[in-house]
């Protein structure tokens, strides 16, 4: 089951880099949000939502763990969190978010969120997933780590409660090497999950554009990557944007990679492309006409017996002139043809010249005389 709403969606993941400061929480969306206006994307930027106090247990909040730590200290209230949804909402993306725990998910029904995402650490936490299909909302789930009967239960899971789920290849290696991305895996999760939106969450650092063209052309619909701005300002000297954040001149490669790759592949794959009059009228002036070999008389009855002892093949195919393609056999001669002169769909008489519809078109490829 597929939702409108996840198709073509970039997931911009602000996740904590906001520092628990709401200011730069706004700095980085209305950045963000003026890159993906320009660039004419369906957006959404994401949000980190913890019941911090209690995700984290009372014993353990001195301890040294970078994750505990970085929990306490990017702490928002929820009047925090509703005022950068509505700034979102304000630069025309749309605002969701990951919640860890059963009381975030709560907060994101109170802030009107219309996608919820689920983390690849938490895609086996199933008290968390058994509230979030309470929402009834459509889902996005990152699948790093994940084993494939631990996906297919989530998948399976949704499915009995038809409730769109979208499935995100994703490598969780902060950053990922190119070596690394496995990208391989999205024609895989779409052959074992046809009937799920499959995307493609990504932690890369050496090259913004490839793995663009590459996802897209293996049918990925729906995009996530971290992003932050530059540290500025005594309160944020010393730290740095981390390698697997994309930066808005990063992301802006990113957005024209996308429309770059969904110009090359055509948008087609389920059906015959229907081909150009541009790429049909090269393709005539490659094309071989029929030629008169001798002089021939009207009444002439041309098969594919005696077809060589009259005509021969050669470049230009003129405007009007049968060509190699078409099938001379049973033919009549109705005008007297000379040497070396070509033979046109006005000289027979059969199906070239009695159906209109072919007639025109054999009178309109190829070249003027």
């Amino acid at each position: 089951m597929i939702s409108k709403i996840c198709k073509n969606l970039f997931v911009l993941e602000l996740a904590n880099n906001h520092w628990g400061d709401i200011d730069r929480g706004i700095k980085i969306i209305r950045d963000f949000g003026a890159i993906a206006k320009h660039n004419n994307v369906k957006a959404a930027i994401k949000f980190q939502i913890r019941d911090v106090q209690n995700f984290v247990h009372k014993d353990f909040k001195n301890h040294e763990s970078r994750y505990i730590q970085k929990t306490l200290a990017t702490e928002m209230s929820f009047e925090d969190y509703s005022r950068m949804a509505k700034e979102v909402k304000n630069v025309g993306c749309i605002p969701m978010a990951t919640p860890f725990d059963e009381n975030s998910v709560d907060v994101c029904m109170k802030l009107g969120f219309e996608i919820i995402k689920i983390a690849s650490s938490d895609a086996n936490d199933w008290p968390l997933i058994q509230k979030v299909a309470e929402t009834n909302k459509p889902v996005i789930v990152s699948n790093g780590g994940l084993s494939e009967k631990d996906l297919d239960d989530l998948v399976k899971f949704f499915e009995n409660r038809k409730i769109p789920l979208a499935i995100n290849h994703c490598v969780s290696l902060y950053p990922s090497e190119d070596s690394e991305l496995m990208l391989d895996q999205i024609d895989y999760l779409k052959k074992r999950y046809p009937n799920n939106l499959i995307g493609f969450s990504s932690h890369e650092y050496c090259d913004w554009t490839s793995s663009m063209f590459i996802s897209y052309s293996k049918g990925a619909r729906t995009w996530e990557r971290h992003i932050d701005v530059n540290y500025e300002g005594k309160d944020w000297e010393g730290k740095k944007v981390s390698a697997y954040c994309s930066k808005p001149e990063d992301t802006n490669s990113w957005f024209e990679s996308y429309h770059k790759a969904k110009e090359m592949c055509g948008g087609v794959n389920s059906s015959k492309r229907v081909i150009s009059n541009k790429e049909i009228k090269y393709l005539d002036e490659l094309v071989r006409g029929i030629y008169a070999k001798n002089n021939i008389k009207p009444g002439t009855v041309i098969n594919s017996e005696n077809f060589s002892d009259h005509f021969y093949l050669a470049i230009p195919l003129l405007k009007g002139q049968l060509s190699c393609r078409e099938i001379i056999n049973g033919v009549s001669i109705t005008k007297e043809i000379n040497t070396d002169k070509p033979l046109t769909v006005e000289d027979i008489d059969g199906p070239y010249n009695s159906n209109d519809k072919l007639k025109e078109m054999i009178k309109e490829r190829g070249f003027e005389t």
